[in-house]
């Protein structure tokens, strides 16, 4: 069964120089407490695995909204993400050299993550060949299958996964809302530790089994987001 902790508590579990998967899709479905909190602990030096940079506002008048958080305060060393265009400062950073940046096409980062979940050995796609992503540290080789080519892609794993749910029940089992499910479901299976930021907590059975996006088995804390 996953161990509730508090903000203070899942930020302290994240140590200087982890490699963070962040579920989500410009800011929705992130957990941004947790990001919130993690960007006021001095912590750094991380790998960042997540769909894209956010962006530098958020749709409240926010500044720095979610992951883009990280990304100003210069915690981020490492971005590894499909786009970063509405965040003006992953390219400055990029420039500057304060921070590495690896673009992959979103689909093949999907299922790149997804095979790290599964244990398999990479993923075979047709997406990039004969472009810069031939040449991509996360291209194995290229593969040619009944005429057609194809990059084998490596798997992706990361120290934590960063995920919300909008039901979470004590068990660790989520109900995702709408397009919140995006990252989330392959990242809860693809890292060592996995933390999720539940909008309501609730009781174990609340949550009708065939509802059951991501299971509890995969999820070692969580975080009651609607309390914290």
């Amino acid at each position: 069964m996953a161990k509730f902790v508090s903000l203070d508590e899942a930020v302290a579990l994240i140590p200087d120089g982890a490699s963070i998967m962040v579920g989500g899709f410009m800011g929705c479905g992130n957990p941004h407490k947790i990001i919130d909190a993690l960007s006021k602990s001095g912590k750094g030096n991380f790998t960042l695995i997540c769909n894209d940079g956010s962006m530098p506002g958020g749709p409240l008048g926010e500044d720095y909204y979610c992951v883009a958080k990280l990304i100003h305060n210069g915690q981020v060393t490492h971005l590894i993400a499909t786009h970063v265009g509405l965040n003006p400062e992953v390219a400055a950073r990029m420039n500057d050299g304060s921070m590495k940046v690896d673009l992959i096409p979103q689909g093949s980062l999907a299922e790149m993550i997804r095979a790290g979940g599964a244990g398999l050995g990479g993923v075979l796609t047709p997406t990039g060949v004969g472009t810069i992503v031939e040449d991509s540290p996360f291209c194995l080789g290229k593969q040619t299958i009944d005429g057609r080519d194809y990059l084998l892609m490596k798997p992706i794993r990361a120290d934590f996964a960063l995920i919300n749910g909008y039901l979470v029940d004590k068990f660790g089992n989520i109900w995702y809302k709408g397009t919140t499910r995006n990252f989330n479901i392959v990242m809860a299976t693809a890292a060592d530790v996995v933390i999720a930021e539940a909008d309501n907590v609730v009781e174990i059975g609340d949550i009708q089994p065939e509802n059951v996006v991501t299971s509890g088995a995969f999820v070692n804390y969580i975080v009651d987001g609607g309390n914290a």
